[in-house]
């Protein structure tokens, strides 16, 4: 098979007709009679003339976006005409039209490229990595990076280099990489806090579930309290490590141990709002904690069975109420102003909230207010002469402006005086 050239064709048109026409004559010999030696031979010389092609073939592509080659057909771009007259796919068109861009501001990699010293995917990362290195890197920087990729090429493969190519910085100019990494963690520890996020819904049917976005940081902080927990439970018997678990039973395991996580948070720990821990309130009767079967109510207004009731009233989660029972004393009278956080919680179960007409604060955003008669007026601190206002509704109902009166349900009616 002989290439007809023109006598007016470009120098690469002509090469790659007659190349193109060679090629296809020379796959049809046997290759029975080539010895090991020829065959090693063969497969490095052609490995390193394909990257070569592929050089050519990127200049000539570059040459035909600049001339529109395609256009004329209705295409809206070079690259995509390429990928559609040759069935390339488009992603590796356009990855090809990308490098071939690149390697013009990259005339080292290109002229190894073109030498046969690297491959085409080795010219790609060490491009991309060089492309990457910080803005405010001193100069020869960037050409001490290429040089050094370049140069283990020729030992690594285009995944292992880009491995080197991540830490290349380091490497060429340890004080940038330091500088830089600490920007980095900087702004994803910013992006991570901006980022944070955390929704729960029950179900109804006994079950929560949540999702939730944290930094790395504090995934860690709370994977590792929970694997401790883990570990605590299965002893020796894998090692206390959960991975060696089947997955979804390691799941389950890590779900007991949030569990376990949620029910012993030490009490000093539980942030206050109102004046009162941030703590679920269990009310049950007494019988109930002597073993009756009456379920017991949580603050939240959700119910629980007994026996989970009494099962919490023994831990450190939650505070249990005993209704018909021993409790804390709820009247300090005139030795404190302001109400203790047992009245508090009282106050809470009671009211349900803040006590003004239509506001639906829960007790956890609501403040004790001394009803009736003012501490400043002598009167006393009690559960019976106090009620919970939500801070809007309690400025307001020593606010002079406003009058205020109790309707039958005895919630807080404000009206404007005039």
């Amino acid at each position: 098979m002989t290439a007809i050239a023109h006598f007016d064709d470009h120098q690469v048109v002509a090469f790659a007709r007659w190349l193109e026409a060679d090629l296809a004559e020379l796959v049809d010999r046997p290759m029975w009679s080539m010895s090991t030696r020829d065959a090693e031979d063969a497969l490095l010389a052609l490995t390193r003339v394909r990257g070569q092609l592929d050089a050519l073939l990127m200049q000539v592509l570059r040459q035909a976006e600049a001339v529109g080659a395609g256009l004329d057909t209705g295409a809206t771009s070079t690259t995509n005409w390429w990928s559609h007259a040759t069935r390339t796919t488009r992603a590796e068109a356009h990855r090809t039209a990308r490098l071939a861009r690149s390697l013009e501001d990259h005339e080292e990699v290109a002229r190894a490229l073109v030498a046969g010293d690297v491959r085409t995917d080795q010219a790609r990362v060490v491009t991309e990595a060089v492309d990457a290195l910080p803005d405010v890197v001193e100069e020869g920087v960037s050409e001490a990076a290429t040089r050094f990729l370049l140069d283990k090429a020729g030992e690594h493969d285009a995944k292992a280099l880009r491995a080197l190519g991540r830490r290349v910085l380091e490497v060429v100019d340890p004080a940038a990489a330091d500088a830089d990494e600490a920007r980095q963690l900087e702004a994803e520890e910013a992006d991570a806090l901006a980022a944070a996020s955390f929704s729960l819904v029950d179900d109804g049917h006994g079950s929560c579930h949540g999702r939730f976005t944290v930094s790395s940081l504090h995934g860690a902080m709370l994977a590792k309290d929970l694997k401790a927990r883990v570990a605590r439970t299965l002893g020796r018997a894998v090692g206390g490590d959960p991975g060696q678990l089947a997955p979804r039973y390691a799941r389950h395991r890590m779900g007991r141990a949030f569990v376990d996580y949620i029910e012993t948070r030490p009490r000093r720990s539980v942030p206050k709002a109102g004046g009162l821990a941030a703590t679920v309130v269990v009310t049950m009767e007494l019988e109930t904690l002597l073993g009756g079967l009456k379920a017991a109510s949580l603050d939240t207004g959700g119910r629980i069975s007994a026996g989970e009731a009494r099962r919490l009233a023994c831990r450190a989660g939650i505070v249990p109420v005993v209704l018909d029972g021993p409790s804390v004393p709820l009247d300090v009278g005139r030795r404190r102003r302001f109400h203790t956080e047992a009245q508090r919680i009282a106050m809470g179960i009671r009211d349900g909230g803040c006590t003004a007409d239509g506001c639906d604060a829960p007790p956890a955003m609501t403040e004790a207010h001394h009803d009736e008669v003012p501490w400043s007026r002598n009167g006393g601190t009690s559960v019976e002469k106090g009620r919970l206002l939500c801070p809007p509704h309690h400025r307001r109902i020593h606010d002079p402006a406003f009058q205020h009166h109790l309707d039958k349900h005895g919630k807080v009616r404000f009206t404007r005086r005039t």
